[in-house]
């Protein structure tokens, strides 16, 4: 069998791990080793944030809502909860931006969601 020498493809293997690592802190945007284990490290925790990321944005919505429904003199939960038995199906994210942005609109919501209160 003939000799198979393997410099192209590990250089080639090299270069796009150091490419991915392009920005990192000294040797770990240096090193194909320290380079190499970071950018394991770093797909890791971007495929785990992406999941996370979800989790941040509905708890950011929840505080918005609830400083905008304090605002008007109700808690989140009860607000929620009467525009939940008033059969108003709106989700969180798009009632955070009208609490942001259009806070007339959101009084209204507010109370729907007081007249529904049990």
């Amino acid at each position: 069998m003939p000799r198979v020498k393997r410099g192209v493809t590990k250089h080639q293997r090299h270069k796009k791990i150091l490419k991915l690592a392009k920005g990192y802190r000294g040797s770990r945007s240096k090193l194909y080793r320290v380079a190499n284990a970071q950018v394991l490290k770093s797909m890791a925790y971007s495929f785990a944030h992406r999941r996370k990321k979800k989790g941040d944005f509905r708890k950011l919505w929840i505080t918005r809502i609830n400083a905008a429904a304090r605002m008007n003199g109700i808690s989140y939960s009860r607000m929620m909860n009467g525009l939940k038995n008033a059969g108003v199906q709106v989700n969180r994210k798009m009632l955070a931006e009208v609490a942001v942005h259009d806070q007339s609109a959101f009084q209204e919501f507010v109370a729907v969601a007081k007249q529904n209160l049990k």
